[in-house]
Order: C-alpha cells, then structure tokens, then sequence
C-alpha cells in the first residue's frame, strides 16, 4: 500500500465507434501486449455477430450481458485465532464490472469455437440470456457467500 497517498484515478476515454465507456474498459481488460486495435476489432465484429444472431442492438446485448454477470458479494480470506474463514463481503461498483468483464473474457476463451470473435459473440448471447459460464462463475460466487454467510460478523 502506498505510504504517502492514494493513487489518482486515471480518466478512461471513451471508445471511437459507440462513444461508450464500458466498452473501452472492454478492450482494455481484452487488449493483449498492447495491441488495443486488434482488441478493439475482435470486440466489434462480435458486436455486430450478436446482432446477425439475434436481430436486436449488440451494444444492448452487450450491456445486459454484463450486467447479467455483474456479481454483488464475494468471499475473502480472513485469519480469525489460528484457523482462516471464507467471509462474504460486498464488492466496491469498479471491482463489480471488472470481476464481470473478465469472467465474460475468461469464459469466452475458454469455448470451443473457431475465432475469438465467434467466442465472445456465443459468450455474450449466453450471458444476456443468463446462461453460459461466466454466469456460471457468479452463481458459485454468490453460492460461496451464501454457504459462509454464518461467518459475515468477521467481516472487517
């Protein structure tokens, strides 16, 4: 932790086409060795893959999609006498969309598809329709909070 004071917050600009800030933090979590027109072209062809598949707004999709993800608690460690108890915490609003967003990505990744654009389009119909992994990922999250909710009085 800084000793002297906080970190400033950087500002993000907004992405060229949609003029969204959420889809530029998008590109930025999914942009890899700086190549952030790549990421920004893979994220764009799967917006307009969404709209072909499912004949409404992508960038609608994409939103509801995340918002779909967004978890409200999670767990952490916390050393309480010598043994260690999963406490549920809720999580701060920037922590919540950058959780989503790299579950979104991570799931995506993960399918078996042939390019990164078919993977997150297929990714992001799922998740608007509560469905996929990265839901997946946030009902284990809630589920875990849930299961330790008797330790909720650690929380610090």
């Amino acid at each position: 932790m800084a000793r002297r004071r906080r970190a400033e917050e950087r500002k993000n600009t907004p992405d060229p086409k949609f003029h969204n800030l959420l889809v530029a933090k998008f590109t930025n979590f999914m942009m890899q060795d700086g190549k952030k027109g790549v990421s920004e072209r893979i994220l764009y062809q799967a917006l307009e893959m969404v709209q072909e598949r499912t004949s409404q707004d992508g960038l609608e999709m994409f939103k509801k999609a995340v918002a779909n993800v967004t978890p409200t608690l999670e767990v952490k460690s916390r050393r309480v006498g010598g043994a260690t108890y999963q406490v549920p915490m809720e999580i701060r609003p920037k922590r919540k969309t950058g959780l989503a967003i790299r579950w979104i990505i991570a799931a995506a990744t993960a399918r078996n598809e042939k390019s990164m654009e078919e993977k997150l389009a297929s990714e992001l119909v799922a998740a608007s329709n509560n469905d996929g992994a990265a839901i997946k990922k946030k009902d284990d999250t809630h589920k875990m909070a849930e299961a330790n909710k008797a330790f909720a009085h650690f929380r610090w």
